[in-house]
């Protein structure tokens, strides 16, 4: 075991951020960078792994797949290290849309030809089903508020007509953890239905083991793009032990194993576990630089739990810093979601959200606006200087606002 202590979390707060060197290529003590729930800065080690992809494609040429097939299997033990699995497999992929239109090419949608999801997942989700209602699916959509409920509204609403039930264990519009999907696994079980839970914005956002919320025998997908720091290029599916599935939508890589024994006409072979779902010929640079980045990670020690903490103050402190300023509910308020319930982000209730964003982008702070939410996401590498500057920058945003 290492003996590095790796980085205390009180040197994370302040006005120095003792982690932000690291960063030094994306110069976040230069900007207000508040993007974190939708993209955070890579640390300096990505830069050095994407050359050494280059120069391992150079050097080997055609036999560099067995340099990348090292650099994949670095990327999925790191996430099923933040999934707390030891029991499924992980297939990779660009994007989290491309390894849940496989995961739903494997069902039996003639026979059962119903989807359950709730009315708050992201485009990844909503567009594909919105898509698939319009080729004569059914698609059950239950409210996403209140968080609280929505596992138990969802698990009422299976049934032996339902192929899949997809909902996220963190919403994205507001950070808001869903508890109790285990009650949805349960009804999944009972009905024979599958069960996929999209965990972008709690993975490395909020301790998860999978265990523990009986999810072992559901199907999760999330990626790096986020709280990783992993950029893209690196999404996965987490794919339940003994699956025996056959996903229309996967590449050769699929029967990747068989390869020396020829193709048999009419007979489409699968590998076994996660290579049910695998693709095909890829860029490997995106897993060059995740690997790098989770060893990182290691190294300083920034574990799910000690980024929980950091999470948890830095939101706080947005959210004391905005209450600070007094401003009117009417144009804009935090949303009330329990501390504990809390993920990643803060979000603000605000009609004016989109022109808050744009003018707020205009001062040098970057944040982003769904609908009526305009979401500020911290970082570790940001000190609370910088939290309390971007705010403030807000309230004068807000100020120049009425007085126009």
């Amino acid at each position: 075991m290492s003996t590095n202590p790796g980085i205390e979390p009180s040197r994370l707060y302040g006005s120095d951020n003792a982690l932000a060197h690291h960063y030094s290529r994306f110069r976040v003590t230069e900007r207000l960078l508040l993007t974190g729930h939708s993209h955070q800065a890579w640390p300096d080690v990505g830069f050095e792994a994407q050359q050494h992809a280059w120069l391992d494609a150079a050097e080997l040429v055609d036999e560099k797949w067995t340099r990348a097939d090292e650099q994949a299997s670095r990327v999925k033990d790191g996430f099923k290290r933040l999934l707390g699995d030891v029991d499924g497999e992980l297939a990779l992929g660009q994007n989290t849309h491309e390894l849940v239109t496989r995961l739903l090419s494997a069902l039996p949608l003639r026979e059962r030809p119903r989807l359950v999801t709730t009315a708050g997942e992201f485009h990844s989700i909503r567009r594909l089903l919105d898509r698939l209602e319009e080729v004569g699916l059914e698609v059950v959509r239950v409210a996403a508020r209140p968080a609280d409920s929505v596992a138990e509204r969802m698990a009422a609403t299976v049934d032996d007509r339902t192929a899949c039930a997809l909902v996220s264990s963190v919403f994205y519009e507001t950070a808001e953890m869903a508890p109790h999907l285990d009650a949805v696994a349960a009804a999944c079980t009972r009905h024979g239905a599958v069960l996929l839970v999209d965990a972008y914005h709690h993975l490395n956002a909020v301790p998860l083991d999978l265990r523990e919320v009986g999810l072992d025998e559901a199907f999760v997908t999330g990626g790096g793009y986020k709280y990783c720091q992993l950029g893209e290029g690196n999404a996965f599916l987490r794919i339940p032990p003994h699956c025996r599935l056959r996903p229309v939508l996967t590449g050769w890589f699929s029967e990747f194993a068989a390869r020396d024994e020829g193709v048999v006409p009419g007979q489409v072979r699968y590998g076994e576990g996660a290579a049910r779902f695998a693709g095909a010929t890829y860029d490997p640079t995106s897993h060059y630089r995740a690997a790098a980045v989770f060893d990182f990670h290691a190294q300083m020690r920034l574990t799910p739990a000690l980024l929980r903490e950091v999470s948890q103050h830095q939101v706080g402190l947005l959210q004391t810093a905005f209450e600070a300023l007094d401003v009117d509910p009417r144009i804009a308020h935090v949303e009330p979601i329990p501390a504990e319930r809390r993920a990643g982000f803060l979000a603000l209730r605000s009609p004016q959200a989109r022109r808050l964003s744009h003018a707020l982008r205009a001062r040098g702070v970057l944040t982003d606006a769904r609908g009526v939410w305009l979401r500020l996401g911290p970082a570790p590498y940001l000190s609370d200087d910088q939290l309390r500057e971007a705010v403030a920058r807000l309230g004068d945003v807000i100020r120049l606002g009425e007085d126009h």
